[in-house]
């Protein structure tokens, strides 16, 4: 997605990714679904300490990025986690984290953020609704105020880590327009239904409030901040998605490659037969435009460019359109294998089949960049 440009960053790449290697490997995540977990808290608190946590909080509640650009450093980590489509809460707490970080009162939330970048805290980010597009500037959650604060009822899905969290960023609307809240999962009526999904070891969860109250002091930025910052968390969700991806398609791609050297047809390696060598070159060049795109929205998002939605919404849009295929090309170049079980192309086919309607699907992220551009006055 992005070179390590300074030595610093290519030692925090390289930390990263033996931590993966070592601590997630595909091994170790069919050995979680095995035992039907999403992650191992432990593992996730070793993680943190190698500073994932803390790369879009300020020096002053005890974070930093090794590069100067967290956005930048936190997408290198998402990318390495596609390598061996690793465990763990990392696009979750990051987005809560973003949040929290960029809100005018997050003093008045130092514990959590603490706890967060500390690995002894897992949250998620409450934004997505059933039966409903991806649409998180328009909740059907509501937020009433009361005397002391806010009763909040509705219900949100897919949930990152919803089950394995102590505490959910909700999304709710309320008579200022959308606001945000920091809400404990064991708080009176809170109900939270896990939810498996096709990736063998992400897990979600339904979260129903039914006149859940909080207090004042839950309210995640103002009423005026409260836009800025949800397009500002989903920038950074999908950024995070579309790095995942990247490493990913940079894996199976090489995979198959591999195979087709390796596997021989006629007495002659399968990379020999022209009409394999264009469809490789043709995944080549979807995995570097992928590559290409994602490194611009990460970089805008990074820079908190004005552009930051838009370039956002055309990486989310081309890797959604075209991830997939590559994915199912590299299954069938590798024959009846491809298909089984024992073989780790299905594990990155999972997680590139879920991402993709995850925070808004292509078609979706294709009509938010027509509505900017037509705004902007670009389209005829």
């Amino acid at each position: 997605m992005a070179d390590a440009a300074t030595p610093e960053t290519a030692l925090f790449v390289s930390t990263a990714r033996a931590f993966l290697d070592k601590h997630a490997s595909l091994d170790q995540v069919r050995a979680l679904h095995d035992k039907d977990l999403s992650f191992d808290p432990e593992w996730w608190a070793r993680a943190a300490e190698l500073g994932w946590t803390s790369l879009l909080v300020p020096e002053q509640f005890g974070g930093g990025s090794v590069s100067g650009d967290g956005v930048r450093d936190l997408a290198l980590v998402a990318e390495n986690f596609g390598h061996t489509v690793a465990p763990g809460p990392l696009h979750p707490v990051s987005v809560v984290l973003a949040g929290l970080a960029d809100a005018e009162n997050r003093d008045q939330h130092a514990t959590t953020i603490e706890s967060l970048m500390a690995g002894e805290t897992v949250a998620a980010w409450a934004v997505d609704e059933p039966d409903r597009p991806f649409v998180p500037q328009q909740p059907n959650v509501t937020a009433t105020p009361t005397g002391s604060g806010y009763r909040i009822d509705g219900v949100k899905h897919r949930v990152e880590a919803g089950a394995e969290s102590a505490v959910v960023l909700v999304v709710a609307r309320t008579d200022e327009g959308p606001r945000q809240f920091l809400v404990s999962t064991d708080a009176p009526g809170i109900t939270v239904t896990p939810q498996r999904s096709l990736d063998l070891v992400k897990r979600y969860a339904r979260i129903t409030f039914d006149g859940v109250t909080v207090e004042t002091a839950a309210e995640v930025g103002t009423a005026a901040q409260a836009c800025a910052l949800i397009d500002r968390q989903t920038q950074i969700a999908v950024v995070l998605q579309c790095a995942e991806l990247v490493g990913i398609l940079d894996t199976v791609l090489g995979m198959t490659i591999r195979w087709a050297l390796d596997r021989h047809s006629f007495g002659r390696p399968l990379a020999s037969y022209q009409a394999l060598k264009h469809r490789l070159a043709d995944m080549k060049m979807w995995l570097e435009a992928s590559r290409a795109i994602t490194a611009g929205a990460v970089a805008d998002v990074g820079a908190r460019s004005p552009d930051a939605a838009l370039t956002v919404s055309a990486a989310k849009s081309y890797l959604g359109e075209h991830a997939g295929p590559l994915a199912q090309d590299c299954v069938q170049l590798h024959g009846g294998i491809g298909v089984t079980w024992e073989h780790d192309l299905h594990m990155f086919l999972r997680r590139i089949t879920l991402y993709r309607s995850m925070f808004g699907t292509p078609a979706e992220h294709h009509r938010a960049i027509y509505a900017r551009l037509r705004n902007a006055g670009a389209v005829a």
